[in-house]
């Protein structure tokens, strides 16, 4: 009695339906999940905005205190070669249709809304965005009370993404904060630790002359005004203080923090020549301050 032939077409045809409809399953489920992961992504954003203004509360805030609280802050799109705020008409002449979700990150792809930075580029972001999003947050008077920057800068295997705010003088630290980074855990990825993030509140950004004031150096070196790099991440610091400098300089937010201060008639004032560093004397013995040296890594593809 012979065996019955294999029928390989219909077997074909019961694999291709259900890889078929397994591709239907998984494609509504990333459809309907995808507003969640949005928000989620805002909420997170927001939260790491409210981390460097020195506003959140990591154990007792929750979903609803980020909302109400980010509320105080306004939402700016800047003009980074000029100084100054584009309004409504202005976004959309330069491409930019929404100013709340324009990304300045995804902006540097685009070369119409980009520059090249060629070899002066020592944050290591290859193109800086011609336009940068900015939060500013006002006083009852409708003065800046202080303002988040955006910033980000090439570290030890990638890049790091954060925010740094400064105070109404455009020129005193408030705080930082990392929101994403490909750091080595225990090492490089302690920049995201509250202690190491707290050096930089109340050190100064510009110096009496408005150059650029500040960084991260070596241990065994204090240096007023500068801070505490860590123990095992060297290349993590010396990528965190390029970033800064970058950011403060000529080509990132400088014109824009000038024209603020000459608006609200404000002027660095370093009597002192240096803001003194609270907690410089705190500093952990254990660790080991990053060089600010030219950047010596890749550029992230």
């Amino acid at each position: 009695m012979s065996k019955p032939k294999s029928n390989n077409a219909k077997t074909v045809s019961v694999a291709l339906t259900l890889c078929l409809v397994c591709s239907v399953l998984v494609s509504a489920v990333a459809v309907g999940l995808k507003p969640a992961q949005i928000e989620n992504a805002r909420l997170d954003r927001n939260k790491n905005i409210l981390v460097a203004a020195g506003m959140y509360d990591t154990e007792q805030d929750t979903a609803e205190d980020v909302a109400n609280r980010f509320e105080d802050f306004d939402v700016k799109i800047v003009d980074l070669q000029a100084g100054n705020y584009l309004d409504d008409e202005q976004l959309v002449e330069v491409g930019i249709p929404d100013r709340n979700n324009y990304d300045a990150s995804q902006a540097t792809k685009n070369q119409a809304l980009s520059n090249d930075l060629g070899a002066n580029d020592p944050a290591g972001i290859g193109r800086v965005p011609k336009y940068a999003k900015v939060y500013v947050k006002n006083d009852d008077a409708g003065n800046p009370e202080m303002v988040v920057l955006p910033i980000q800068g090439y570290g030890l295997w990638g890049t790091i993404y954060g925010f740094l705010t400064l105070e109404s003088d455009m020129n005193t630290i408030k705080g930082i904060s990392f929101y994403e980074h490909k750091e080595t855990p225990g090492l490089g990825a302690r920049i995201e630790e509250p202690e190491w993030r707290a050096q930089w509140s109340g050190i100064h950004s510009y110096d009496k002359n408005g150059e650029v004031a500040t960084g991260v150096t070596k241990a065994g070196n204090p240096k007023e005004n500068w801070v505490d790099g860590i123990s095992g991440a060297t290349l993590t610091g010396r990528g965190v203080s390029n970033m800064i400098q970058f950011w403060l300089s000529e080509q990132g937010y400088k014109p824009y923090l000038d024209a603020l201060r000459e608006e609200s008639g404000a002027t660095i004032d370093n009597a002192d020549a240096q803001a003194s560093q609270a907690n410089l004397e705190q500093a952990k013995p254990t660790t080991e301050l990053a060089a600010a040296l030219p950047l010596a890594t890749g550029k992230e593809a």
